[in-house]
């Protein structure tokens, strides 16, 4: 379900499917913690209709414990709301999106200081992006170059998908040259943009570079993500703050295949990233890639490594080295899964996730903070997307 995916997909279907006292926060390092507990909740207005896939989806959650994301109304308009650490939900709408079916505002990310970053879809049916300050005040942002007709004849503008501590932006944007070559752009809190392109990435129609889809920028500005090559397979890259690259293959990632490759998901502040690859067999495992560029594999216990498109889907990195995602058994039942720095997992399903087989509904988590807090979304028995946070029990 995740093999086939180009930038417009990226883009209209990634809801659906300081210093520290090390010694204080070290349990962090560990998945072995004591008997955690699992909160789940709602957005106000979320539609809850059997059958209708629509609900509450957390995207992003900083180390105070704040979480950001979107929920869908009975109309399947998007809306964007933020929960504090006590449970209280703002919900809001990024000025000049459109309003109804049709409404679009999409957080992605959220810094320590309260910085909301996402997409918006305005009245024109364009992309762009969005930045809401800890106030409510909102600035629209638009990158150099990009495309300016509508996503009805394939522009998907300017995404929002990344913010740091120090307020910096990163996200892609799709070109005006008639392509929509994907670029990828730097935002710093002085307005200045920065565009790159990974150096071997293919500037064919549809193709180009991306940063990765969950926390792909750290607070001293590198960034991580992945590129096409002429051939559409997909490779990791690292953009280092001085401007340079390096390029990488998770050992065993398949590229002879269209779609198949490297998919760098989140980078943290030491240079780890962590995400997944597709093997020949197409089947997904994870893999960390350390500050020194040495690589470690892994499979979720209980993952379905036998058939395609199954396996193993990191989706985040803490400080600490603690990664969090989600896998498919050989059920067709998605799990969430924790690694804590040491190797050692704990596995979880949300209370109330169906893991009824072969429905492939189940828990998906999205982010971890420092404290090896998760935020994500649960599918229920009736279809309904709800949101939850999961605390170690430190």
């Amino acid at each position: 379900m995740l093999k086939n995916f180009s930038f417009a997909q990226f883009c209209s279907s990634i809801l659906r499917k300081g210093p520290l006292v090390l010694g204080v926060l070290g349990l962090a390092f560990s998945a072995s913690a004591q008997e955690p507990r699992i909160i789940t909740f709602n957005a106000p207005g979320a539609d809850m209709t059997a059958g209708s896939f629509n609900g509450t989806y957390p995207q992003a959650l900083n180390d105070a414990g704040v979480i950001a994301g979107a929920y869908s109304d009975s109309s399947n308009g998007l809306h964007g709301f933020v929960r504090t650490r006590e449970g209280k939900i703002t919900t809001f709408d990024a000025p000049g999106t459109v309003t109804g079916a049709n409404a679009f505002t999409n957080p992605r990310s959220l810094n320590l200081e309260g910085v909301i970053v996402g997409g918006l879809y305005d009245a024109e049916n364009k992309v762009h992006g969005f930045r809401r300050s800890p106030d409510g005040q909102f600035i629209t942002l638009v990158a150099p170059g990009e495309c300016t007709t509508s996503q009805d004849v394939g522009c998907h503008g300017t995404g929002a998908w990344d913010v740091n501590n120090f307020g910096t932006i990163v996200g892609p944007f799709e070109d005006n040259n008639g392509n929509f070559v994907a670029h990828t752009y730097i935002h710093t809190p002085d307005g200045k943009f920065t565009i790159f392109e990974v150096p071997g990435s293919s500037m064919e129609a549809g193709q180009g570079t991306l940063p990765a889809t969950s926390s792909g920028l750290n607070k001293w500005g590198a960034v991580t993500g992945l590129y096409y090559d002429a051939n559409n397979a997909f490779h990791g890259y690292v953009r280092y703050p001085n401007g340079s690259f390096s390029t990488f293959e998770a050992p065993g990632a398949d590229t002879t295949v269209p779609f198949n490759g490297t998919f760098p998901q989140a980078l943290n502040d030491f240079g780890a990233i962590t995400g997944y690859y597709i093997d020949v067999n197409e089947v997904f495992h994870g893999f960390i890639r350390g500050p020194e560029g040495k690589f470690t594999t892994f499979d979720a216990p209980g993952a379905d490594t036998g058939s395609a498109y199954s396996g193993t889907y990191p989706v985040n990195i803490n400080l600490l080295g603690a990664v969090t995602g989600y896998f498919l058994d050989a059920k067709g039942v998605f799990h969430g899964f924790v690694r804590g720095s040491d190797g050692k997992f704990a596995t979880f399903d949300a209370p109330g996730a169906d893991t009824n087989a072969g429905d492939y509904n189940g828990t998906f988590p999205t982010n971890i903070n420092v404290s090896g807090e998760i935020t994500g979304s649960f599918i229920d028995a009736t279809n309904v997307y709800h949101g939850f946070v999961r605390n170690p029990g430190h």
